[in-house]
């Protein structure tokens, strides 16, 4: 997860996330368990469903911008999935920086935090999740064009965020440590944010309707996707040629 990447410096903006970096996973997976799934099954499948979502558009990324990383909890799916030659995840947190170093030492895979990569229009896909619900509204503009300068020009940003309009998703973000006190962002501020920061909005879709324990109707949700109402949405944006 990541804030804003100016706050990067001085005591005072020393990052939340820090304190969590050694356990992030089990602090989100006892908030996960009201689902019955584990945080692995949401990152895989957020990585399925948006290589599907890139496959319509007929982009296959060669590199990507893990934008607020973390620990680098997506970053197998990413290389597993959609197959990248580059991945650099960048996160405000040091101390989740240093355990991504250790838990992901793959080839082509790096990681920063921000104040040590300046954004210069190299990668053709930007990724993030829950991660802008942890960056103060007056400070997301600036996140935002942080992402745009990364990428190369007509490149697409993927951007998944919790959906407000789900009430499972609120329980659960009740439940954990680092969520309580976040700022949630709904699914038209989103692409608001996005067309604001210069991107052009190409697709909007809404994922997770069905806990473990109804998974029989989980075939169901191609279907329901065009409706709000999924734990998750992504909204996929690029940026001008």
């Amino acid at each position: 997860m990541a804030m804003n990447p100016e706050k990067t410096t001085g005591e005072s903006s020393t990052p939340t996330f820090d304190r969590y970096a050694g356990d992030y996973d089990g602090v989100l997976n006892k908030a996960l368990s009201a689902s019955g799934e584990t945080r692995e099954y949401y990152a895989q499948a957020r990585v399925l469903w948006l290589r599907a979502r890139l496959n319509e558009f007929g982009v296959k990324p060669c590199s990507v911008l893990d934008y607020g990383c973390g620990t680098g909890g997506s970053v197998p799916f990413l290389l597993e999935i959609l197959q990248p030659g580059r991945i650099l995840g960048v996160d405000i947190s040091s101390e989740s920086i240093g355990q991504a170093r250790k838990d992901h030492p793959e080839k082509g895979v790096e990681f920063a935090v921000f104040g040590d990569y300046s954004a210069h229009s190299e990668f053709d896909l930007a990724f993030c999740n829950g991660v802008f619900h942890h960056v103060a509204p007056a400070e997301r503009p600036a996140a935002l064009r942080y992402v745009y300068d990364s990428l190369e020009p007509g490149g697409i940003f993927a951007f998944w965020e919790n959906n407000p309009w789900n009430p499972a998703t609120r329980y659960i973000m009740r439940q954990c440590e680092f969520d309580r006190e976040a700022i949630m962002i709904s699914p038209p501020r989103a692409k608001g944010l996005l067309r604001d920061a210069g991107f052009q909005v190409l697709h909007t879709s809404s994922c997770f309707y069905f806990p473990r324990w109804l998974k029989g109707l989980r075939p169901l949700e191609p279907a329901l996707a065009s409706l709000p109402l999924g734990g998750q949405y992504l909204v996929l944006g690029r940026k001008s040629q």
